[in-house]
């Protein structure tokens, strides 16, 4: 299953900003699947922190083959070590039981995420130990297909805003910019961003200072 959207969403972008209007014709309709489990989408976005996308699928594979069904009874039943034992760190073992555990004994309902507000998911999945804003904002966009996600904490969204944009830096006050104009569609923005961030067009370079390392070097040499 791919993220949702169409014509109506790509309209209302073009119509709003004639640059990122400019990137979505030349890249085209843009596939990215999603998972609706919420669920393991937590336990599969928990996982795949600070790891390669390749170590991610690797470990989500053996707990798939290990364990089948991922849900919260099989998960705490197999506990911290055997999860280590797919691949992940004792911490990401560790949160994932404690979560598997929550939803068990009620202290944690994930259906209820379903009719809160971006904000309050944010806000309830961050209570959770080893989920964070950026986090919570992906499980967002990829599980609950909200339409209106753009993340801030997300550095390939900022490249991909430097690469259409031509700016330097994105700062906060920047980005809110962007986000306004963007809204309530951000989330198929942010879809563009990733694929001009992950070079989708050739031609567009990132605009982001370059570090001074050659020019410190140069000075050394002179002042010899």
């Amino acid at each position: 299953m791919y993220f949702e959207y169409g014509q109506k969403e790509i309209a209302y972008l073009k119509q709003k900003d004639k640059k990122l209007g400019e990137v979505i014709d030349k890249i085209g309709m843009i596939e990215r699947t999603v998972d609706t489990d919420l669920f393991s989408s937590v336990v599969h976005h928990i996982i795949g922190q600070q790891i390669s996308t390749k170590a991610q699928n690797t470990i989500w594979q053996r707990l798939k083959d290990a364990l089948g069904e991922i849900n919260a009874r099989t998960i705490s039943q197999a506990g911290i070590e055997e999860l280590q034992a797919f691949g992940m760190t004792f911490k990401k073992a560790a949160y994932i039981t404690e979560f598997s555990e929550k939803i068990e004994d009620g202290s944690f309902s994930i259906e209820s995420l379903q009719i809160m507000s971006d904000e309050e998911v944010i806000q309830e999945l961050s209570s959770l130990h080893g989920v964070g804003v950026w986090t919570a904002e992906m499980i967002l966009l990829f599980c609950m297909q909200r339409p209106n996600i753009l993340s801030y904490d997300d550095l390939a969204i900022q490249r991909g805003m430097r690469m259409v944009y031509h700016h330097r830096k994105i700062d906060r006050k920047l980005f809110e910019k962007y986000r306004r104009r963007l809204s309530p569609y951000c989330s198929v923005a942010s879809l563009y961003f990733w694929a001009v961030a992950g070079g989708a067009i050739s031609e567009m370079k990132d605009y982001a200072p370059k570090n001074n390392v050659n020019h410190k070097k140069k000075k050394r040499v002179n002042n010899k």
